[in-house]
């Protein structure tokens, strides 16, 4: 069971962090000041997901809390709205986005459940000025990525895709082409442009092959480090600076790192 103290506690300390005579530093951010914080905590929380870290875990969606906090803090000082705001702003979304627990409508499946999310959702938006979307509610700021496998999930949805991986596999070598050509003819507008495709369509294989785009390509990343530094270390104990070092000659370095992986 949950402890509600503890909440109002940490309610209770960033109130006095932000108030007078309070921390300088916490005073003075703003909202736009503490975007990129939020986004680096998150990341880092993923972190400790992908090392199946749970204390780390634990520690870094406090620091998540943190920034969740911070906002309904400055919020309230100019008296939009409030931690408390927030609380009942998502209970409500909970309740209202699963009719088939707080409600009599039916659900068996997590399919069924995201059609149910959706419509929902679209719902909601009724009053907005622009004809209502699927793909509404994807802020342009979210990792391209991130945000390319959601654009292609919200289609996927309504049947607009592929029924088979044979599709997007298709669709990549078509993308390729395009991009060799592109490269070719000189074009550095029309390059950005078809490698921007080849990059979508590679997500759409990754949605078929049931993998995030995000997390692999963030492994390949750490494995190229991991590897990078090896070599490094390796040129290290032989009293070598890479600078003067062949690409052959850190070619064979880059193998043997490999096979040293198995």
């Amino acid at each position: 069971m949950a402890d509600p103290s503890a909440f109002a506690r940490l309610v209770e300390i960033m109130a006095r962090l932000r108030g007078a005579g309070g921390c300088p530093w916490d005073r003075e951010q703003t909202h736009s000041s503490l975007k990129s914080y939020l986004l680096e905590e998150a990341y880092e929380a993923l972190e400790a997901i992908d090392q199946a870290d749970d204390r780390q875990l634990c520690e870094e969606l406090g620091d998540v809390l943190l920034q969740v906090l911070f906002h309904a803090q400055i919020a309230s000082e100019e008296e939009h709205f409030g931690i408390e705001d927030v609380c009942r702003s998502l209970a409500d979304k909970l309740v209202r986005r699963h009719p088939h627990i707080f409600a009599q409508e039916q659900a068996d499946t997590s399919g069924q459940v995201l059609r149910n999310w959706e419509r929902i959702k679209q719902a909601e938006r009724q009053d907005q000025t622009l004809p209502p979307s699927l793909l509404d509610g994807l802020p342009p700021a979210l990792p391209a990525l991130l945000r390319a496998q959601r654009l292609q999930d919200r289609a996927a949805r309504v049947g607009f895709d592929w029924d088979r991986i044979s599709g997007p596999l298709a669709k990549v070598e078509e993308e390729f082409a395009e991009l060799r050509q592109a490269w070719e003819n000189g074009s550095a507008a029309a390059a950005a442009e078809e490698f921007g495709d080849l990059l979508f369509a590679l997500v759409n294989v990754s949605r078929f092959l049931k993998l995030s785009p995000e997390d692999a390509l963030r492994q390949a990343a750490g494995k190229f480090e991991r590897r990078f530094r090896a070599l490094e270390g390796i040129f290290r104990e032989q009293g070598r600076d890479l600078h003067d070092s062949s690409l052959e000659e850190m070619d064979r370095v880059w193998d043997r790192v490999k096979a040293a992986e198995g």
